[in-house]
């Protein structure tokens, strides 16, 4: 994987991990109102679908799912501290 790509991503799980920190139980849609339009990160290609296919992937040392009625809710692991540096 390239440096930009790394560096891109290892943002992402930061920015993702640190806004289920602050609002435990979210799903993937405010997830991405999040880092659309308050961390302005339009141009990196992110949709809800994608970030909910994303925090499987990449976030599972970090944030535990609950499939509920009204869709995945995410939470942080309750062992880690509330900011993650490096990824």
């Amino acid at each position: 994987m390239g440096k930009q790509k790394e560096a891109r991503q290892n943002r992402l799980i930061r920015e993702i991990y640190n806004f289920v920190c602050v609002n435990p139980g979210v799903g993937s849609a405010a997830i991405y109102g999040y880092l659309a339009a308050d961390l302005k990160m339009r141009n990196q290609g992110l949709s809800a679908r994608k970030i909910g296919f994303f925090i499987p992937r990449y976030c599972k040392k970090y944030i535990r799912i609950e499939k509920r009625s009204e869709g995945r809710m995410y939470f942080p692991i309750e062992s880690l501290d509330n900011k993650i540096e490096d990824v």
